[in-house]
């Protein structure tokens, strides 16, 4: 998806507000950039995890040390497991487990910053993007008009649990002496939990990312709600090799303020002004600045970067 629309120029967004022009695949590969990490991080974490505690009861194999085999048998019985070797026991040690949880809520928090996204680009007045279409699914019992980022909902909601469950197992990790009288016991209650949700957030996001509507045309009039302005920073920085960065700032301050109020384009108002006229820029130029899909900057390099490959 990210090297489909590497191109598709959309409104970036600042403070709910809108920025400057940027890709839909840009955006997307922002996304596949983090998963990217997080797989780098799965690699790093689980030969951590997945180690054997097999220690006795405080841990220094004392029951079979004079065998002259304990380690033997410990390594056996990692092997049966699938299990690595620890270097010391770590019953109440539990930064392995306090990581894994960590690593689920950063997974998590990525499919719900996704899914936040998609929310608020599904909504009526903007329409950018829409969930994967399910008769009934996300419909409204009263309201036949709509369709709610249902998914989506759910995805913040469980990634929000996830976050919040998780931060219990570091509280796991404050384990007295040997052997604990009760934080190890917190695990045995979240972890279930934290896992059930990570896997059940994973699927909605693969589905929602797999089905994702894109509407390139809702995108490409949104762009146009400013009139020019959203890509005033272009059109100043173009003008400011000309009339200087401090004047040229000043002018499309002012053109995107009267654009605004007057709703004519900002091109219409930055061919009638008179220092422009001077500084001999001419309108197929200013229509050059305020194309939003010729202010990407390295939108498409940074796809291909992170995608791999060349785009579509």
């Amino acid at each position: 998806m990210s090297r489909k629309y590497a191109s598709t120029p959309m409104a970036a967004r600042s403070n709910l507000q809108q920025a400057v022009p940027i890709s839909f695949g840009f955006k997307m590969a922002r996304l596949l950039a983090t998963f990217q990490r997080h797989q780098q991080r799965l690699k790093e974490i689980l030969p951590r995890l997945l180690v054997i505690e097999f220690g006795g009861a405080a841990g220094t194999l004392a029951t079979i040390s004079e065998t002259g085999l304990a380690f033997e048998v410990q390594e056996e019985l990692a092997k049966e497991l699938g299990l690595n070797v620890p270097e010391i026991a770590w019953h109440t040690e539990r930064d392995r487990i306090a990581e894994v949880g960590a690593f689920f809520a950063l997974v998590t928090g990525t499919c719900s910053k996704f899914a936040t996204d998609v929310k608020l680009l599904m909504q009526t007045e903007v329409g950018e993007v829409s969930e994967p279409y399910v008769p009934h699914r996300g419909s409204s019992s009263t309201m036949p008009q709509k369709r709610n980022p249902i998914s989506s909902v759910y995805i913040t909601a469980m990634a929000s649990t996830v976050r919040q469950l998780s931060s219990s197992l570091f509280d796991a990790m404050v384990e007295d002496h040997e052997r604990s009288t009760g934080p190890w016991e917190i695990e045995w209650i979240v972890l279930p939990q934290i896992a059930t949700m990570t896997h059940a957030t994973l699927m909605h996001t693969q589905e929602l990312v797999e089905g994702l509507e894109v509407h390139p045309d809702a995108m490409k009039k949104n762009l146009e709600l400013t009139k020019g302005a959203i890509v005033s920073e272009a059109v100043m920085m173009g003008l400011a090799k000309v009339l200087g960065r401090q004047v040229a700032h000043d002018l499309v301050y002012d053109l995107c303020r009267l654009a605004g109020e007057r709703h004519v384009p900002l091109v219409d108002l930055l061919s009638e002004n008179e220092e422009i006229k001077k500084s001999k820029i001419g309108i197929e130029e200013l229509e050059v600045l305020c194309d939003p899909a010729n202010y990407l900057g390295l939108s498409e390099e940074m796809v291909c970067r992170v995608a791999g490959r060349s785009v579509e």
